[in-house]
């Protein structure tokens, strides 16, 4: 931009819409009117004079000596998300004439408001620059929509972050049309100790209040999840009451959700409570002092995360309304509660604490900025907005083998004995498979992960395939969200706090999720197999060891320390066999292939295994060789069978009793064996409501290696992983 060299006046239009988008835009225009001989200062305001807050703006702008040049009553009774929907339209309604009658140069619009949107999209269509203060910025709501599609309606950006100079860089706008000033509040807060402060928190709370010894609460709706934003409020309310300080809470704003909760502030007699103060309304710098000196400030308002920072303030921010907003250690964050007790130990944690002051919003010098701005813009260039879009590969062409590729996964099974990668389709076919001899050390094992897995995707190629990613299935305890393996079985050695993502993402250049062996037959049942369309089912892996996984409601179910579905180790007895947990009496001391082994071999080694027409399966006897006698009439090994479907069906009693899945999926090598069994004990032993649950016995061959590439396969919707 070039300065502007018109002699007349710019003609500037300031639009708000209530008392805290007023308070921003304040500052600024107090500049512009001090600068008269270069600006020429028009003030809209839009809202409803039923609605306090509206009002109250309209007396604090005339309390401040500006001219009002229009009033508009475009606020539509209702607080919801259709009277949201209609304030828009009476407001597109009414500004084109308002427009046409003032003709400014250029447009100033603050924040995120629906207000604010349908001054910039009539602005913008009419043709009138606009200048757009606050954006850029992240809060986890509709106001992010609301901001960001005001910033593309919007010429000029005036933002209060480094970060949020970055967002808008990112969004294709003029780097040149951006100005880092900082928030214009600022200016007034940075010097807002040292003004008498005593009979200000005299007047809101009471004669004998103390500095530091109150706290304010400001909630509003989140018009995207009213019903939480709702129960949220409720509980910050029981929190406050059993907290027990001098409180000064203020009204919600009119957005859709205020009325309920409203109406909960009622139910709970607030307005009556001695410890409350409830105002409507309360005159900005009066209320930045109040801020300044609680020993608290509690709720979602942007104040909380951004000018309550400037005097070092303790803050609790409830739920999601500024996810994602920058914020100093003074904030401590409650994203969800299902009781009061977590808000009140925030409470306990925070009240009376003393912060260092933070500016990472602004240095008190924004004003001047903006002025400066303003002035260099010229209202002789063209208006049309350009866009800086980064460079885009151009394609001429299309290839009919890359239309025709088969999305794959790279699937990796990390066994007691064999490590196993696989190319595995979208439909859950195997492609090729790959299989080599788990190495006992970690940097041999790390190796040849990487090496398997980096032939396979050189041949993915040639296979006409495109790998998406890479799923990898390991025993032990696993940190999905980290792709760390915390602990192993003593099946597989020097296994402990491995980070397997991050070598095999940097060598392959692709996105890895790793999880539980046990949760990936959980996830392979989900996608293909037994489980699919079913919410609530439960995966009992029979092999080596006894393993499982959960799902609950059409999600995975890892607990808080991810070794949830440790279903190999629900205890069936208080006395029995030792198990390699060190543990005695475990489903999997009875039921695995290595307890069968185990019983197998005291047989044979007393003599008693062998039939006749028997020979031994290998070297050693194994479970096979028990299962074979059993078929054969051995008496022995048929207890012994009896036993272990009898420990397994008292063990999957237990789970039918503790999470109550619709469906039981009996998986791995032993199953067939066990499905009688297991029946006969839920019938026995089951509660009449659990005894009908369905079971059934896998039909995957590979389960570890389809539930490790259903991880990437639905990495679209599965984000967690």
């Amino acid at each position: 931009m070039e300065k502007n060299k018109n002699k007349r006046k710019l003609r500037i239009c300031v639009a708000t819409c209530n008392r805290a988008d007023y308070s921003k835009l304040a500052p600024i225009m107090f500049g512009i009117k001090e600068q008269s001989d270069g600006f020429d200062l028009k003030v809209v305001v839009l809202g409803s004079h039923l609605i306090d807050d509206y009002g109250n703006t309209y007396r604090m702008i005339e309390q401040d000596d500006f001219d009002i040049n229009t009033r508009l009553h475009t606020i539509v009774r209702g607080e919801d998300e259709a009277a949201m929907v209609e304030s828009v339209g009476l407001a597109l309604v009414k500004l084109p004439d308002v427009l046409n009658r003032l003709k400014p140069d250029v447009m100033i619009v603050h924040g995120d408001r629906f207000d604010a949107l349908a001054v910039a999209t009539s602005a913008a269509l009419m043709n009138i620059r606009i200048l757009h203060i606050e954006g850029g910025e992240v809060s986890g709501t509709i106001d992010d929509s609301i901001r960001h599609a005001i910033t593309k309606l919007a010429h000029y950006h005036v933002c209060c972050t480094r970060s949020a100079e970055q967002h808008l860089i990112a969004m294709c706008e003029e780097h040149d049309r951006i100005l880092l000033s900082g928030c214009p509040s600022y200016d007034k807060l940075l010097t807002a100790r040292s003004k008498d402060y005593m009979s200000i928190l005299q007047t809101w709370l009471s004669e004998d209040v103390k500095p530091r010894d109150y706290i304010v609460a400001l909630q509003h709706p989140v018009t995207t999840n009213i019903k939480h934003s709702v129960k949220m409020f409720e509980l910050m309310l029981d929190a406050l009451i059993t907290f027990g300080k001098c409180t000064l809470i203020l009204f919600p704003n009119i957005d859709a959700g205020s009325k309920e909760m409203v109406r909960v502030m009622r139910k709970k007699g607030i307005e009556k409570n001695p410890n409350f103060r409830a105002v409507k309304h309360i005159p900005f710098e009066q209320f930045i002092q109040l801020v300044a000196h609680a020993g608290l400030m509690i709720g979602n308002s942007s104040c909380g995360v951004r000018e309550a920072g400037a005097f070092g303030t303790p803050v609790i921010n409830l739920g999601t309304r500024q996810t994602g907003r920058e914020t100093g250690e003074n904030v401590l964050h409650v994203r969800s509660a299902d009781s009061q007790n977590k808000i009140l130990h925030a409470l306990q944690l925070q009240f009376g604490k003393l912060y260092p002051c933070s500016k990472i919003y602004g240095d008190g010098n924004a004003v001047p900025r903006i002025l400066k701005f303003l002035k260099s813009i010229d209202i002789d260039e063209p208006l049309q907005k350009k866009f800086c879009f980064p460079p885009v590969k151009e394609c001429s062409s299309q290839d009919i083998d890359h239309i025709m590729e088969i999305q794959s996964a790279l699937a990796v099974d990390l066994g007691g004995t064999n490590l196993r990668v696989a190319i595995v389709s979208m439909k859950g076919e195997i492609i090729k498979k790959y299989v080599q001899a788990n190495p006992k050390t970690y940097s041999e094992r790390i190796e040849l992960i990487l090496k398997m897995c980096t032939e396979a995707a050189t041949e993915s190629v040639n296979l006409n395939c495109r790998i998406l990613g890479v799923g990898i299935s390991t025993g032990g305890r696993v940190n999905p969200s980290e792709g760390i393996v915390l602990h192993s079985t003593k099946l597989i050695q020097e296994w402990v706090s491995v980070d397997l993502r991050t070598p095999i993402s940097d060598a392959l250049h692709l996105p890895v999720w790793v999880d539980n062996d046990g949760n990936c037959a959980a996830l392979a049942e989900k996608k293909f197999g037994r489980g699919k369309g079913v919410e609530n089912f439960v995966v009992v892996i029979t092999g080596t060891g006894i393993g499982g996984g959960i799902i609950h409601k059409s999600e995975l179910i890892h607990g808080s320390m991810f070794c949830a579905a440790e279903l190999g180790h629900i205890m069936v007895s208080l006395d029995g066999p030792e198990c390699m947990c060190g543990s005695r009496g475990c489903i999997e001391a009875y039921a695995s292939g290595l307890a069968l082994q185990k019983e197998a071999k005291r047989l044979h080694d007393e003599d008693l295994l062998m039939m006749d027409g028997m020979s031994k399966s290998g070297e050693t006897v194994g479970a096979i060789d028990l299962i074979r006698a059993a078929k054969l009439g051995n008496v022995e090994a048929q207890k012994i069978l009896k036993t272990a479907g009898s420990a397994l069906g008292v063990g999957i009693v237990n789970i039918l009793h503790t999470v109550n899945p619709s469906l039981v999926i009996l998986s791995g090598v032993l199953a067939a064996h066990y499905e009688e069994g297991v029946k006969e004990m839920i019938a026995q032993r089951a509660l009449p409501s659990a005894c009908t649950v369905e079971l059934a016995v896998s039909s995957l061959s590979e389960p570890a290696l389809l539930g490790a590439a259903s991880m990437v396969l639905d990495y679209t919707t599965r984000r967690t992983y």
